[in-house]
């Protein structure tokens, strides 16, 4: 019996060769997947894309709490400034922000000190002039404790050199307060995910004499020490005790690097008569007398 062949085909247009049923479809098929998952695809990854929609929501939000350079958020943030006004400015920016806890606000540079011993921080916004210690002088600090929280230095100061010598003491970064308050959170951020966020900073022009952070009061005792007086002679001379004497020495070896009064001498002289090394650019050390031209003072 010769079977009809109008019920499975149809007519095909010129180079289709594909059979078109004809009638009610049946049922359609999804193809089968792999059971091997695509090399290069996290297993998480493809776990959350065959999820329902609310469990693939829940690790997306769980995935919010990273930044990058894995990051992870809330940060622990400490504030330090003189202005009870700009304490509260920023406590009120930190907490509209999830990504940063703030645990701390002091208003002078010694109760901060105390506080970052006892590590309850990752970061800290510090002011540039804090009460009983200059913000050098907390960098200085933290610069000998392992492990130390990361500083982003928030001030208005017009010193063009600020930035420099935050970075050469080793904070993270530096934000002027004229910048839009998005600015120094932008910065928390990076500095937390392990970046160092500064203005343009020209290091041809970095500070480099090292009696540019003394007071005067150590300058005056440098000076006097470099004519050979001793420390009852200083004691007399500055009207204090001699423990007083002793305190302000130890400040000054500090600052110069040096470890005792030979030595702070030695580079007092060298200053003095223009022979003291500065390094270069390049990085070679270059003798200012030898080009007449004496160190940079303030």
């Amino acid at each position: 019996m010769a079977t009809t062949s109008s019920a499975t085909t149809s007519s095909t247009r010129p180079g289709d060769e594909r059979p078109r049923a004809v009638g009610r479809p049946g049922p359609t098929r999804a193809p089968e997947r792999s059971q091997e998952r695509p090399s290069g695809r996290p297993a998480a990854q493809a776990a959350a894309d065959g999820a329902p929609s609310a469990l693939r929501q829940k690790a997306e939000r769980a995935g919010d709490d990273r930044g990058e350079a894995g990051a992870a958020f809330p940060i622990d943030v400490a504030i330090a400034d003189k202005s009870p006004l700009i304490l509260a400015g920023l406590e009120a920016l930190l907490a509209d922000d999830r990504r940063f806890n703030l645990v701390l606000k002091v208003t002078d540079g010694e109760e901060f000190l105390d506080a970052a011993k006892l590590q309850r921080f990752q970061i800290a916004i510090i002011g540039w002039q804090l009460p009983t210690l200059h913000a050098r002088e907390v960098l200085r600090a933290l610069s000998r404790q392992p492990s130390a929280p990361k500083i982003v230095v928030y001030s208005g100061t017009n010193d063009p050199a600020a930035p420099a010598e935050t970075l050469q003491l080793g904070g993270a970064g530096f934000v002027s307060k004229r910048a839009p308050p998005e600015r120094l959170l932008d910065v928390l951020a990076s500095v937390a995910a392990g970046d160092m966020v500064f203005p343009f900073v020209d290091i041809r022009k970095m500070r480099a004499d090292p009696l540019e952070n003394l007071t005067l009061r150590e300058r005056s005792l440098l000076s006097a020490l470099g004519s050979g007086h001793t420390n009852n002679q200083l004691a007399k001379d500055f009207g204090v005790s001699i423990n007083t004497i002793k305190f302000h020495l130890r400040n000054l070896f500090e600052k110069l690097e040096v470890r005792n009064r030979a030595q702070a001498i030695a580079l007092f002289l060298e200053m003095k008569h223009g022979s003291w090394s500065a390094a270069t650019p390049g990085g070679r050390a270059e003798t200012a007398g030898a080009r007449g031209k004496k160190p940079p003072r303030d």
